[in-house]
């Protein structure tokens, strides 16, 4: 079992998020949406990139297949 990072945490650990913000909050990138943040659209596309993902069909089923399971009760 795999107890540490996986490689997209790793990756993502070399982005400036700090930069980023500054980036995103100078163009109002997050002005007009309603659910995905910046930050979350851009792990996404990145995610897509390094997994070889060629359509959001094929993203949305692999970023689903891998999420934590809900438990209702």
């Amino acid at each position: 079992m795999n107890l540490g990072k996986t490689l997209f945490s790793q990756v993502m650990d070399f982005v400036p998020w700090t930069s980023f913000a500054r980036i995103v909050a100078r163009y109002s990138g997050d002005a007009r949406i309603s659910t995905l943040l910046s930050t979350e659209h851009f792990r996404i596309m990145a995610y897509a990139q390094l997994t070889w993902r060629e359509s959001l069909r094929d993203i949305e089923v692999t970023l689903s297949a891998s999420a934590p399971v809900r438990q209702f009760g």
